[in-house]
Protein backbone atom coordinates (compact mmCIF):
# COMPACT_ATOMS: atom_id res chain seq x y z
CA UNK A 1 0.00 0.00 0.00
CA UNK A 2 1.36 3.12 -1.32
CA UNK A 3 0.17 4.59 2.23
CA UNK A 4 3.58 2.68 4.41
CA UNK A 5 5.80 3.57 1.79
CA UNK A 6 8.36 6.72 1.88
CA UNK A 7 7.77 10.04 0.29
CA UNK A 8 9.91 12.94 -0.73
CA UNK A 9 8.22 16.19 1.01
CA UNK A 10 10.36 18.60 -0.27
CA UNK A 11 14.20 17.95 0.72
CA UNK A 12 12.78 16.07 3.38
CA UNK A 13 11.95 12.45 3.51
CA UNK A 14 8.99 11.07 4.95
CA UNK A 15 9.14 7.03 6.68
CA UNK A 16 5.38 6.92 5.45
CA UNK A 17 2.37 9.08 3.91
CA UNK A 18 0.50 9.04 7.16
CA UNK A 19 0.29 12.53 8.43
CA UNK A 20 -0.80 13.96 12.04
CA UNK A 21 -2.99 16.49 11.88
CA UNK A 22 -2.30 19.85 13.44
CA UNK A 23 -4.93 19.30 16.82
CA UNK A 24 -5.32 21.82 19.57
CA UNK A 25 -4.87 20.01 22.89
CA UNK A 26 -4.42 22.92 25.63
CA UNK A 27 -1.77 21.60 27.66
CA UNK A 28 0.75 24.04 27.53
CA UNK A 29 0.95 25.92 30.84
CA UNK A 30 1.78 29.70 30.74
CA UNK A 31 2.11 28.95 26.86
CA UNK A 32 5.01 27.09 27.21
CA UNK A 33 5.80 23.69 25.39
CA UNK A 34 6.66 21.24 28.09
CA UNK A 35 7.71 17.84 28.85
CA UNK A 36 4.32 16.42 28.79
CA UNK A 37 3.71 17.76 25.14
CA UNK A 38 7.69 16.25 24.47
CA UNK A 39 6.28 12.28 25.14
CA UNK A 40 2.85 13.02 23.21
CA UNK A 41 4.83 13.76 19.84
CA UNK A 42 7.47 11.52 20.79
CA UNK A 43 4.77 9.00 21.13
CA UNK A 44 3.07 9.41 17.41
CA UNK A 45 6.86 9.74 15.39
CA UNK A 46 6.15 6.65 13.61
CA UNK A 47 4.00 9.03 11.19
CA UNK A 48 5.46 10.27 8.33
CA UNK A 49 4.71 13.60 8.79
CA UNK A 50 3.51 14.95 12.68
CA UNK A 51 2.28 18.52 12.25
CA UNK A 52 2.07 20.63 15.47
CA UNK A 53 -1.67 21.59 17.13
CA UNK A 54 -1.93 25.65 16.55
CA UNK A 55 1.36 27.64 18.01
CA UNK A 56 0.72 31.82 18.67
CA UNK A 57 3.76 34.00 16.33
CA UNK A 58 2.86 36.56 18.96
CA UNK A 59 0.61 37.48 22.05
CA UNK A 60 -2.08 38.59 20.24
CA UNK A 61 -2.83 35.00 18.53
CA UNK A 62 -3.09 33.46 21.88
CA UNK A 63 -7.22 33.53 21.48
CA UNK A 64 -7.23 30.20 23.70
CA UNK A 65 -6.14 29.39 27.48
CA UNK A 66 -3.07 26.75 27.57
CA UNK A 67 -1.98 26.96 23.81
CA UNK A 68 1.79 26.92 23.21
CA UNK A 69 3.28 30.53 21.41
CA UNK A 70 6.86 30.63 19.64
CA UNK A 71 7.79 34.01 20.17
CA UNK A 72 10.04 34.06 23.46
CA UNK A 73 13.24 32.26 24.23
CA UNK A 74 11.73 30.05 26.85
CA UNK A 75 8.95 28.63 24.08
CA UNK A 76 11.80 28.14 21.99
CA UNK A 77 13.55 26.02 24.31
CA UNK A 78 10.31 24.06 25.06
CA UNK A 79 9.64 23.49 21.35
CA UNK A 80 13.36 22.24 21.29
CA UNK A 81 12.50 19.24 23.46
CA UNK A 82 9.42 18.17 21.59
CA UNK A 83 11.39 18.39 18.09
CA UNK A 84 14.37 16.13 20.00
CA UNK A 85 11.74 13.92 21.28
CA UNK A 86 10.37 13.58 17.40
CA UNK A 87 13.73 13.40 16.10
CA UNK A 88 15.08 10.79 18.35
CA UNK A 89 12.07 8.21 17.09
CA UNK A 90 13.21 9.15 13.48
CA UNK A 91 10.15 11.45 12.90
CA UNK A 92 9.68 14.64 11.38
CA UNK A 93 8.05 17.25 12.72
CA UNK A 94 6.48 20.77 11.13
CA UNK A 95 4.73 23.76 13.50
CA UNK A 96 1.22 25.13 12.49
CA UNK A 97 1.65 28.79 13.18
CA UNK A 98 -1.73 29.88 14.30
CA UNK A 99 -2.83 33.68 14.74
CA UNK A 100 -6.28 33.17 16.01
CA UNK A 101 -7.03 37.08 15.31
CA UNK A 102 -10.98 37.44 16.58
CA UNK A 103 -11.06 34.30 18.01
CA UNK A 104 -10.22 34.73 21.37
CA UNK A 105 -10.80 36.34 24.31
CA UNK A 106 -8.76 39.30 26.54
CA UNK A 107 -8.47 36.64 29.98
CA UNK A 108 -6.58 34.51 27.49
CA UNK A 109 -4.23 36.79 26.57
CA UNK A 110 -0.83 37.97 28.34
CA UNK A 111 -0.44 41.53 29.28
CA UNK A 112 -0.46 43.55 26.45
CA UNK A 113 -2.28 41.38 24.08
CA UNK A 114 -5.19 42.54 22.31
CA UNK A 115 -7.66 40.83 20.42
CA UNK A 116 -6.96 42.39 16.78
CA UNK A 117 -8.55 41.18 13.03
CA UNK A 118 -8.64 42.64 9.41
CA UNK A 119 -12.58 44.04 10.53
CA UNK A 120 -14.44 45.21 13.83
CA UNK A 121 -16.22 42.68 13.60
CA UNK A 122 -17.70 40.37 16.24
CA UNK A 123 -17.54 36.30 15.72
CA UNK A 124 -20.91 35.11 17.23
CA UNK A 125 -20.31 32.56 19.77
CA UNK A 126 -18.12 32.23 23.11
CA UNK A 127 -14.82 31.23 24.44
CA UNK A 128 -13.37 29.28 27.53
CA UNK A 129 -11.26 31.12 29.57
CA UNK A 130 -9.73 29.27 32.95
CA UNK A 131 -10.72 32.22 35.66
CA UNK A 132 -14.29 33.14 34.58
CA UNK A 133 -15.75 30.23 32.31
CA UNK A 134 -17.03 30.92 28.96
CA UNK A 135 -17.26 34.54 27.28
CA UNK A 136 -18.67 36.32 24.74
CA UNK A 137 -16.01 36.75 21.88
CA UNK A 138 -15.22 40.92 22.09
CA UNK A 139 -15.43 42.79 19.49
CA UNK A 140 -11.75 42.88 17.96
CA UNK A 141 -10.16 45.84 16.89
CA UNK A 142 -9.52 46.80 13.36
CA UNK A 143 -5.87 46.18 12.08
CA UNK A 144 -4.28 48.90 11.09
CA UNK A 145 -1.95 48.85 7.72
CA UNK A 146 0.99 48.93 10.29
CA UNK A 147 -0.66 46.40 12.55
CA UNK A 148 -0.38 43.94 9.08
CA UNK A 149 3.35 45.11 8.57
CA UNK A 150 3.87 43.88 12.59
CA UNK A 151 1.78 40.70 11.71
CA UNK A 152 3.71 39.29 8.84
CA UNK A 153 6.86 40.00 9.95
CA UNK A 154 5.38 38.21 13.70
CA UNK A 155 4.73 34.93 11.25
CA UNK A 156 8.33 35.60 9.91
CA UNK A 157 10.03 35.56 13.47
CA UNK A 158 7.71 32.39 14.73
CA UNK A 159 8.45 30.73 11.45
CA UNK A 160 12.79 31.59 11.71
CA UNK A 161 12.14 30.18 15.94
CA UNK A 162 10.36 26.79 14.69
CA UNK A 163 13.59 26.15 12.89
CA UNK A 164 15.75 27.44 15.46
CA UNK A 165 14.20 25.37 18.11
CA UNK A 166 14.88 22.06 15.60
CA UNK A 167 11.31 21.59 13.71
CA UNK A 168 11.26 20.46 10.37
CA UNK A 169 9.76 23.27 9.08
CA UNK A 170 6.26 25.03 9.27
CA UNK A 171 2.67 25.27 8.15
CA UNK A 172 0.91 28.48 7.64
CA UNK A 173 -2.26 28.02 9.50
CA UNK A 174 -4.78 29.54 6.88
CA UNK A 175 -7.89 27.27 7.97
CA UNK A 176 -10.87 26.89 10.42
CA UNK A 177 -11.83 30.72 11.19
CA UNK A 178 -8.30 31.88 12.38
CA UNK A 179 -6.57 35.23 11.17
CA UNK A 180 -5.48 34.59 7.78
CA UNK A 181 -8.86 32.94 7.11
CA UNK A 182 -10.05 36.22 8.60
CA UNK A 183 -8.67 37.96 5.97
CA UNK A 184 -10.04 36.02 3.26
CA UNK A 185 -13.30 35.88 4.01
CA UNK A 186 -15.92 38.47 3.19
CA UNK A 187 -18.02 37.30 6.23
CA UNK A 188 -14.78 39.09 8.78
CA UNK A 189 -13.15 41.41 5.75
CA UNK A 190 -15.09 44.45 5.01
CA UNK A 191 -12.07 46.25 4.49
CA UNK A 192 -11.72 49.18 1.64
CA UNK A 193 -7.77 49.16 1.05
CA UNK A 194 -5.68 46.93 -0.31
CA UNK A 195 -6.30 43.89 1.90
CA UNK A 196 -10.23 44.00 1.27
CA UNK A 197 -12.62 44.45 -1.69
CA UNK A 198 -11.28 41.98 -4.41
CA UNK A 199 -10.51 38.47 -4.03
CA UNK A 200 -7.54 39.42 -4.91
CA UNK A 201 -7.07 41.95 -1.93
CA UNK A 202 -8.49 39.18 0.23
CA UNK A 203 -5.97 36.91 -0.80
CA UNK A 204 -3.30 39.79 -0.50
CA UNK A 205 -2.15 39.24 3.25
CA UNK A 206 -2.01 35.37 2.92
CA UNK A 207 0.28 35.38 0.01
CA UNK A 208 2.41 38.07 1.63
CA UNK A 209 2.74 35.76 4.63
CA UNK A 210 3.63 33.39 2.80
CA UNK A 211 6.49 34.83 0.63
CA UNK A 212 7.76 36.84 3.92
CA UNK A 213 8.16 33.49 5.63
CA UNK A 214 9.34 31.23 2.28
CA UNK A 215 12.07 34.31 2.13
CA UNK A 216 13.09 33.87 5.19
CA UNK A 217 13.43 30.24 5.83
CA UNK A 218 12.93 28.16 2.25
CA UNK A 219 9.91 27.07 0.37
CA UNK A 220 10.45 23.30 0.61
CA UNK A 221 10.00 24.34 4.26
CA UNK A 222 6.96 25.99 4.34
CA UNK A 223 3.18 24.50 4.16
CA UNK A 224 -0.14 26.38 4.38
CA UNK A 225 -3.60 24.84 5.68
CA UNK A 226 -7.06 25.87 3.58
CA UNK A 227 -10.53 25.66 4.44
CA UNK A 228 -12.56 26.30 1.04
CA UNK A 229 -15.68 25.44 2.11
CA UNK A 230 -14.89 25.74 6.41
CA UNK A 231 -18.09 26.23 8.69
CA UNK A 232 -16.13 26.96 11.80
CA UNK A 233 -15.82 30.02 14.05
CA UNK A 234 -18.45 32.04 12.35
CA UNK A 235 -16.87 32.06 9.13
CA UNK A 236 -18.78 30.15 6.22
CA UNK A 237 -18.43 29.58 2.05
CA UNK A 238 -18.93 32.40 0.21
CA UNK A 239 -19.88 33.49 -2.89
CA UNK A 240 -17.37 33.53 -5.36
CA UNK A 241 -15.33 31.17 -2.90
CA UNK A 242 -14.45 28.57 -6.02
CA UNK A 243 -12.39 30.72 -7.93
CA UNK A 244 -10.55 32.61 -5.01
CA UNK A 245 -9.43 29.64 -3.73
CA UNK A 246 -8.12 28.44 -6.94
CA UNK A 247 -6.49 32.35 -7.52
CA UNK A 248 -4.98 31.90 -4.45
CA UNK A 249 -3.64 28.10 -5.23
CA UNK A 250 -1.81 29.81 -8.17
CA UNK A 251 -0.43 32.56 -6.28
CA UNK A 252 1.21 29.62 -3.75
CA UNK A 253 2.48 28.27 -6.67
CA UNK A 254 4.88 30.78 -7.79
CA UNK A 255 5.99 30.47 -4.31
CA UNK A 256 6.81 26.89 -4.65
CA UNK A 257 5.61 26.16 -1.33
CA UNK A 258 6.13 22.45 -0.01
CA UNK A 259 2.37 21.75 0.00
CA UNK A 260 -1.38 22.53 0.21
CA UNK A 261 -3.33 21.32 3.19
CA UNK A 262 -6.24 21.39 2.18
CA UNK A 263 -9.39 20.84 5.09
CA UNK A 264 -12.75 18.75 4.09
CA UNK A 265 -14.85 18.80 7.27
CA UNK A 266 -17.83 17.48 6.12
CA UNK A 267 -17.39 14.09 8.52
CA UNK A 268 -17.47 16.93 11.03
CA UNK A 269 -20.72 18.77 9.78
CA UNK A 270 -19.27 20.91 7.06
CA UNK A 271 -20.16 21.83 3.81
CA UNK A 272 -18.26 18.88 1.58
CA UNK A 273 -15.87 20.90 -0.65
CA UNK A 274 -16.65 19.94 -4.41
CA UNK A 275 -14.09 17.98 -6.41
CA UNK A 276 -14.15 20.78 -9.07
CA UNK A 277 -12.47 23.33 -6.54
CA UNK A 278 -10.19 20.10 -5.40
CA UNK A 279 -9.58 19.89 -8.83
CA UNK A 280 -9.16 23.38 -9.34
CA UNK A 281 -6.63 23.70 -6.79
CA UNK A 282 -4.69 21.03 -7.72
CA UNK A 283 -4.80 21.93 -11.23
CA UNK A 284 -3.37 25.19 -10.49
CA UNK A 285 -0.48 24.19 -7.80
CA UNK A 286 2.02 21.58 -8.54
CA UNK A 287 3.33 20.58 -4.85
CA UNK A 288 1.98 17.70 -2.69
CA UNK A 289 -1.45 18.23 -1.41
CA UNK A 290 -2.40 17.05 2.23
CA UNK A 291 -5.44 15.72 2.22
CA UNK A 292 -7.91 16.04 5.63
CA UNK A 293 -10.99 15.33 6.42
CA UNK A 294 -11.99 11.61 7.74
CA UNK A 295 -10.26 9.70 5.97
CA UNK A 296 -9.63 5.66 7.10
CA UNK A 297 -6.84 3.63 5.86
CA UNK A 298 -9.20 2.70 2.75
CA UNK A 299 -10.26 6.04 2.02
CA UNK A 300 -6.84 7.06 2.24
CA UNK A 301 -5.10 4.79 -0.26
CA UNK A 302 -7.79 5.76 -2.35
CA UNK A 303 -6.87 9.25 -2.69
CA UNK A 304 -2.98 8.03 -2.96
CA UNK A 305 -3.87 6.39 -5.87
CA UNK A 306 -5.57 9.01 -7.76
CA UNK A 307 -3.02 11.90 -6.68
CA UNK A 308 1.03 10.30 -6.55
CA UNK A 309 1.99 13.83 -5.11
CA UNK A 310 -0.11 13.28 -2.30
CA UNK A 311 -0.12 12.36 1.52
CA UNK A 312 -3.00 12.09 4.00
CA UNK A 313 -3.96 13.24 7.43
CA UNK A 314 -5.57 11.80 10.03
CA UNK A 315 -6.86 13.49 13.13
CA UNK A 316 -8.99 11.97 15.87
CA UNK A 317 -7.78 8.93 15.27
CA UNK A 318 -4.40 10.37 15.85
CA UNK A 319 -5.12 11.47 18.94
CA UNK A 320 -6.42 8.42 20.56
CA UNK A 321 -4.06 5.83 19.01
CA UNK A 322 0.06 7.05 19.11
CA UNK A 323 1.16 4.08 17.15
CA UNK A 324 -1.33 4.69 14.49
CA UNK A 325 0.41 3.54 11.79
CA UNK A 326 1.19 0.27 13.53
CA UNK A 327 -2.86 -0.18 13.97
CA UNK A 328 -3.52 0.74 10.61
CA UNK A 329 -0.81 -1.53 9.02
CA UNK A 330 -2.24 -4.51 11.21
CA UNK A 331 -6.65 -3.16 10.77
CA UNK A 332 -6.03 -3.39 14.51
CA UNK A 333 -8.84 -2.22 16.52
CA UNK A 334 -8.61 1.61 17.12
CA UNK A 335 -9.06 3.10 20.88
CA UNK A 336 -11.93 5.83 21.46
CA UNK A 337 -10.75 9.28 21.55
CA UNK A 338 -11.76 10.71 25.18
CA UNK A 339 -14.02 13.77 24.31
CA UNK A 340 -14.51 15.22 27.40
CA UNK A 341 -10.74 15.84 28.41
CA UNK A 342 -9.38 17.16 24.82
CA UNK A 343 -8.48 20.38 26.07
CA UNK A 344 -7.82 19.92 29.79
CA UNK A 345 -4.67 20.23 31.43
CA UNK A 346 -2.47 17.80 32.16
CA UNK A 347 -1.41 13.93 31.28
CA UNK A 348 -5.08 12.29 31.75
CA UNK A 349 -6.69 11.73 28.49
CA UNK A 350 -3.50 13.09 26.75
CA UNK A 351 -0.53 10.43 27.55
CA UNK A 352 -2.60 7.55 28.74
CA UNK A 353 -3.97 5.66 25.31
CA UNK A 354 -2.68 2.09 25.44
CA UNK A 355 -0.41 1.19 23.08
CA UNK A 356 -1.14 -1.93 20.81
CA UNK A 357 2.09 -3.54 22.33
CA UNK A 358 0.97 -3.33 25.88
CA UNK A 359 -2.59 -5.18 25.16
Amino acid sequence: MKLFTEYQLGNTTLQNRVVMAPMTRSRAIDNVPNDIMAEYYGLRADGGLLITEGVAPSPNGLGYPRIPGVFNEVQVAGWKKVADAVHAKGGKIFMQIMHTGRIGHPNNLPEGGEIVAPSAIVAKGEMWTDNEGLQPHPTPREMTVADIKQAIQEYVQAAENAIKAGLDGIELHGANGYLIDQFINPGSNQRTDDYGGSAENRNRFVVEVAAAVVAAIGADKVGIRLSPYGAFNDLFPFDGADEQYIQLAAELEKLNLVYVHLVNHSSMGAPEVPQTVIDGIRNAYSGTIIYSGGYDKQSAEAILEQDDKSIVAFGRPYLANPDLVTRLAEDAVLNEPKFDLFYTPGAEGYLDYPLLSAN
